[in-house]
């Protein structure tokens, strides 16, 4: 189990034990690390993720509370990461968009025209480095829409977009919890832009392959 699902599980068994109600304010984070076991570097990255999908409210200034939920709702808030990592579909969807991604942006290296290679260029050039998790995701799906509507396929960008939507939770948890995670998504997207400005569809259609089977490999062992 990586570090930070790690810190996410022992928050989790506080909440699940009563230790933790809803509303109820965490420990100042010295004392939480070391109640936990756990370094304040990994418990820092846990109460981001737990915030991300409201668990947790950080006030800054204040400290972080337990989201006044219904304690039904923030169990399954809770096990999210579990049904995440245990969710066969995902794989399946993440595999079929590894057979078409790489097809869509070969078919766009042969057909996008200069408005689609501005507009792609656009959206590369609007991400920093330093970006968030939520903004590189929100990215990463505009990139992969304009790439396909450049394919020139109407019911392929449709497709695409269906599947993409259903593997955001896995894009935003791999943000989270894999290193360099932001530099390595926005160096690829160049890459693939690259080869499709110069037309070369091969190259497209090998990086983008490359891409998105990094998205499922990474999840494959976050599973085991």
């Amino acid at each position: 189990m990586a570090v930070t699902d790690e810190a996410i599980q022992r928050i989790k068994d506080m909440i699940t034990e009563g230790r933790l109600a809803p509303g109820d304010r965490l420990p100042p984070e010295k004392e939480l690390s070391e109640q936990l076991g756990l370094s304040r570097n990994s418990l820092r990255e846990a109460v981001k993720a737990l915030e991300l999908i409201r668990v947790l409210d950080v006030r800054r200034g204040d400290g972080t509370y337990v989201t006044s939920l219904e304690p039904a709702l923030l169990l399954e808030a809770m096990s999210f990461v579990i049904d995440l990592h245990d969710d066969q579909s995902i794989l399946e969807i993440l595999a079929v968009r590894r057979i078409l991604e790489p097809a869509s942006s070969s078919l766009a290296a042969q057909h996008a025209d200069e408005t689609q290679l501005e507009m792609l260029q656009k959206i590369v050039d609007a991400v920093e480095t330093d970006a968030s998790v939520e903004d590189l995701v929100a990215h990463d799906l505009q990139f992969h829409g304009a790439i396909a509507r450049a394919a020139g396929n109407g019911y392929l960008a449709s497709l695409l977009d269906s599947l993409s939507s259903h593997t955001v939770r896995a894009r935003i948890w791999r943000g989270i919890t894999q290193e360099h995670a932001v530099d390595q998504t926005l160096s690829e997207h160049r890459a693939i832009l690259q080869a499709i400005a110069a037309g070369d569809s091969t190259l497209a259609e090998a990086l983008t392959l490359a891409h998105v089977a990094g998205v499922e490999q990474w999840l494959r062992s976050a599973a085991l």
